[in-house]
């Protein structure tokens, strides 16, 4: 598990029915630290999921502030060995996943962002500097 993860919020609707979802937490993706020194971005969407890798200096929660992304970062968890809950695959599931939280009924961007700020403590404090 990568030692820190940053998510991040949209309120962007392309589908319809994405609209029905509270304004502001209509999407999610999330940037996982990687031991080289770079992130990895994975951005599930309803038709494909992207993957970027983004070496150097780069602090993900300025950039996504500045793209109009609400960031969290958090600190990912090993989850038990035992298979995931069953769910649709959305894109809170995907980073649900990425993050190893196993919270069946977190299937929202505004519940994940709930659970991960109230529920599991794990947001790390948003200073400027998250390579811990």
């Amino acid at each position: 598990m990568p030692a820190v993860a940053v998510v991040a919020f949209s309120g962007g609707a392309e589908l319809w029915w994405l609209r029905l979802l509270k304004p502001g937490f209509r999407h999610c993706l999330v940037a996982l630290a990687q031991p080289s020194g770079g992130w990895l971005l994975v951005d599930p969407m309803a038709h494909v999921t992207r993957f970027a890798v983004v070496s150097g200096p780069i602090d993900p929660v300025a950039w996504f502030l500045a793209h109009g992304l609400l960031p969290v970062p958090v600190r990912p968890v090993a989850p038990a060995r035992r298979a995931a809950p069953w769910a649709p695959f959305t894109c809170v599931e995907a980073v649900k996943r990425a993050l190893g939280i196993r919270a069946r009924c977190v299937v929202t961007p505004w519940q994940l962002f709930r659970h991960l700020t109230r529920v599991e403590k794990k947001v790390l404090d948003m200073a400027p500097v998250i390579g811990l």
